[in-house]
């Protein structure tokens, strides 16, 4: 009746490491003397351990982080209230305030939203105006 009931010795990770260091003071040979467990599961402990440590499969893949999203908001509010700035004018507006993104980026923003990255010139409407106040001929 005491067999059906017994169930095996799971070791908590700190047992482990008690086992771990031990194992490191006492010459292998008299592993099976000493603890209650085989040479063979210290060993694989030991390589678990050292898998998980140099496990790359939770590391970012390559290439560069995307842009923070709050970053690309701000350029397009920028563009949209600012219809005549460029993508480098947009860039160095940026900068002023502490927003660290590189001009291509940029564009590619502006490129992705559908606003046209390149600097706008005045329309006709603009240059419709007179250079001199006062004359109607802005040349002479």
């Amino acid at each position: 009746m005491l067999r059906r009931h017994a169930t095996r010795v799971r070791y908590e990770p700190a047992d482990r490491v008690w086992f771990a260091a031990l194992a490191r003071l006492i010459p292998r040979g008299r592993w099976t003397d000493i603890f209650p467990v085989t040479p063979a599961t210290l060993l694989a402990w030991h390589r678990k351990l050292a898998a998980r440590k140099y496990d790359t499969s939770n590391q970012c893949g390559p290439g560069r982080p995307p842009t923070a999203p709050g970053a690309a908001r701000l350029v397009v509010r920028l563009a949209k209230e600012n219809p005549l700035w460029g993508h480098r004018r947009i860039h160095g507006e940026l900068a002023k305030l502490g927003v660290t993104v590189a001009p291509s980026t940029v564009w590619e923003i502006l490129h992705a939203a559908g606003i046209d990255p390149a600097p706008r010139r005045p329309g006709p409407d603009v240059a419709a105006v007179p250079a001199c106040p006062g004359r109607r001929d802005p040349c002479g």
